[in-house]
């Protein structure tokens, strides 16, 4: 005999992981990050500072740069937020220092393009009403 509680359980968690990946995939999309911070990320972690400085390694070709470091954080809490980046810990706790999580490789494995997509007009009113108001 099925167990119907464990199906839907089941479903519901899968239909959870596709609407994080989605999720995630287009914050990707959306934000000016280029695969290099990505790979920088997952290898030796980044600092909100030191990105900022380095737009010329970290941004898009032909997207506009972030006017401050604390942009660049509020952006490093969002990726944070939809599960693509998490803060680095040390010995004392956490550090400004962020890396990739798990859900972040999984996606630039799958597509490793993913950062380099344009998001077209519509996906980025969404992405960006979603950062406004996100659900609780």
């Amino acid at each position: 005999m099925v167990d119907l509680a464990s199906v839907a359980m089941t479903s519901e968690m899968e239909l959870l992981d596709m609407r994080s990946k989605k999720r995630a995939a287009q914050a990707m999309r959306c934000l000016r990050f280029d695969t290099r911070f990505y790979t920088d990320a997952q290898t030796t972690g980044l600092n909100a500072e030191h990105v900022w400085q380095q737009a010329r390694q970290y941004c898009l070709p032909g997207c506009s740069w972030f006017q401050r470091a604390d942009a660049v954080e509020a952006a490093f809490r969002w990726l944070i937020t939809v599960g693509v980046l998490r803060r680095e810990v040390d010995g004392q706790g956490l550090t400004a220092k962020i890396r990739l999580t798990p859900l972040g490789r999984q996606l630039l494995e799958q597509s490793p393009g993913l950062p380099t997509q344009r998001a077209g007009i519509f996906e980025r009113l969404q992405h960006n009403l979603r950062r406004l108001w996100p659900r609780q």
